[in-house]
């Protein structure tokens, strides 16, 4: 397997949960798909999870080379949990595109939070050539 990105970015809890404050709601449904909104509901640490998540979306971002521009929105990059809580990636839209040109075939991906701060690392791999 071959690195194609890295991307590492951390989140500040306090000023992420006024961005879930707003008004409308607006910028949670633009950032955050139904099913990642679902797996968060009712939990006790929802903005911590949410900050832990979005950090995740701009690592992925980072390590596809583009960070947020034009062809890649938070929208575009999924982030959900499997059952024994490991973080999974799922693209769309342009993420999508970018990640199938760059050929990524595998993901690694690590998300932490304290009380205050959410980090995530993110690396894209690809097979190599005749591997």
């Amino acid at each position: 397997m071959e690195v194609v990105g890295h991307g590492v970015d951390a989140t500040d809890i306090e000023s992420f949960g006024l961005l879930l404050g707003d008004r409308d709601g607006d910028f949670l449904i633009r950032c955050f798909s139904e099913s990642e909104r679902a797996g968060v509901e009712g939990t006790v640490n929802a903005t911590q999870h949410l900050a832990g998540k979005f950090a995740a979306k701009e690592a992925v971002a980072k390590a596809l080379g583009t960070g947020f521009d034009g062809n890649v929105a938070p929208s575009d990059i999924e982030i959900l949990t499997t059952e024994k809580g490991a973080p999974t990636i799922t693209l769309r839209g342009g993420a999508a595109e970018i990640a199938a040109k760059l050929k990524v075939s595998k993901w690694h991906i690590s998300i932490s939070h304290s009380l205050t701060v959410a980090i995530a690392s993110v690396i894209a791999l690809r097979a190599n050539d005749g591997a």
